[in-house]
């Protein structure tokens, strides 16, 4: 079974740091494309940023790019997100998302590609 199981997140203070993890099993990790999405309250989720660890391609929404950056360990399955200069804006529930599919970049972080989800993880951020 495809399982994601993302973690490490909490409270920070508007300017700190996280960094969020993604362990996946039960599939081949690098035919996949791995996303990360986030929901605020009474807001829909959005994409955050995506990988192709396959060949390393990478896409970030507009509101994180400078600040956020995905990697990925393919020896232990793991996408990571870097989350730097946190703002308050960016509180919000956090998954990691699997898509059977290497997406095309205009693709990456749009909801409806992506086949497997994992439980969420709170980020708060605090001005």
């Amino acid at each position: 079974d495809v399982q994601l199981q993302a973690s490490g997140g909490g409270f920070v203070q508007a300017g700190g740091s996280l960094r969020l993890s993604c362990a996946a099993s039960g599939f081949t990790f690098e035919d996949y494309t791995i996303g990360w999405f986030r929901q605020a309250p009474g807001k829909e989720r959005e994409g955050v940023s995506s990988t192709r660890s396959s060949d390393g391609t990478t896409v970030y929404a507009d509101s994180v790019k400078g600040r956020f950056t995905i990697s990925s360990d393919n020896a232990k399955s793991t996408v990571y997100l870097q989350m730097n200069n946190l703002k308050p804006e960016d509180t919000a529930v956090y998954y990691c998302a699997a898509s059977t599919r290497l997406l095309i970049r205009q693709r990456m972080l749009s909801t409806t590609r992506y086949d497997y989800w994992g439980p969420g993880t709170q980020v708060t951020v605090s001005s």
